[in-house]
């Protein structure tokens, strides 16, 4: 199988198989000769996974664009904001905190500030949203990582029989498990007790509950047996809660709800093993988008653009898996999009 290409959900490109992530892509995408698919290289050297929030995921591979899961859009509508001058001080001061914590790749505290950001029951900003899921994504991607090269190893010692170093590979594996299940309860608590409840744009709430869906996905990647089960069924509820609002409050065109088509469909196709049904959303959302794209600005037409080619380049490789020509793989999974000025980067996690 070749190697599987992520979009993280903040936004960098990742090498599953070689480990490799984040600023040190050398070139992700070109689609050279007007080819369907488009030209990736390894990245030239690994093992960094930092994602920003300011359009510049860790200094990006040049030629991409950033968008998705804040496109361009208005700078998000305030719900029931405190009257109390002191609160919204507070507010400000955690945002800046977040931003601070940012620069300096402190992730965790980064991640408690947009906390108590959300906890105050508003809706966010465009920016606070993308500064939450940008924390996240940076907090959770690492941990993600360190699962798949574990689990990698520990396939392999399998293979050669060596008991006493398998052990020892479970134990570690089990530790970033443990991990990684905390950074999704935690985020789904906040998703479930503020952010959906204070959204009121159909915006924020396809974002909210396409989030959701991407970290009940993560808990599904891992886990085993009925806990899988369960992830899997939460992940599908969510997903589909928000293509239903997707339908009615986004055009086919938009970053998020194309994003949105990209995720949902991976999970058809890595969780629920169904290529079948990951086809047949990942086609109509690209038709959907292909009838309106004159439609689109020419703000959001590379955003969208980007997303429809991604949705293709599965498509191209999943309809060989359904017709029984290759290996089960994808080679590109979305996440999280989010516009930052006139660059679109995935600040993705699928």
């Amino acid at each position: 199988m070749g190697s599987v290409k992520v979009i993280s959900d903040s936004g960098v490109f990742r090498d599953l198989a070689s480990g490799c992530s984040g600023r040190k892509w050398d070139r992700c995408v070109g689609f050279p000769d007007g080819g369907a698919s488009p030209s990736l290289r390894q990245c030239a050297t690994g093992g960094c996974s930092v994602q920003r929030s300011n359009g510049a995921v860790a200094d990006p591979p040049p030629g991409i664009n950033r968008a998705a899961d804040n496109p361009a859009s208005p700078t998000g509508t305030l719900r029931a904001a405190p009257n109390d001058p002191s609160a919204m001080a507070d507010r400000e001061n955690l945002v800046y905190q977040a931003k601070l914590a940012e620069q300096a790749e402190r992730y965790d505290e980064m991640v408690e500030s947009m906390k108590n950001v959300a906890s105050m029951d508003v809706e966010l900003t465009v920016e606070e949203r993308n500064l939450l899921s940008v924390a996240y994504k940076n907090v959770i991607g690492a941990r993600r990582a360190s699962w798949r090269i574990i689990s990698s190893l520990e396939q392999k010692e399998e293979n050669k029989g060596g008991e006493d170093k398998l052990k020892m590979i479970r134990e570690y594996r089990k530790t970033v498990e443990k991990e990684l299940k905390s950074i999704c309860n935690d985020i789904l608590d906040v998703l479930d007790k503020h952010l959906i409840l204070a959204a009121v744009t159909g915006e924020s709430k396809v974002f909210y509950y396409k989030m959701k869906g991407d970290y009940h996905r993560y808990l599904a990647e891992f886990a085993t047996g009925n806990d899988r089960k369960e992830a899997a069924e939460n992940s599908l509820v969510a997903y589909k809660a928000a293509s239903d609002i997707a339908m009615i409050e986004l055009p086919p065109t938009h970053p998020i709800r194309l994003g949105l088509a990209l995720n949902f469909s991976v999970f058809y196709y890595e969780i629920l093993n169904s290529p079948d049904r990951a086809c047949k959303l990942a086609k109509e959302a690209f038709d959907n988008a292909i009838a309106e794209l004159d439609t689109l600005s020419e703000e959001s037409y590379k955003d969208s653009t980007l997303i429809m080619q991604l949705l293709r380049d599965n498509l191209t490789l999943w309809t060989s898996d359904v017709q029984g020509d290759g290996e089960r793989q994808t080679l590109f999974v979305a996440v999280n999009v989010s516009l930052i000025g006139d660059q679109l980067f995935w600040g993705i996690n699928p």
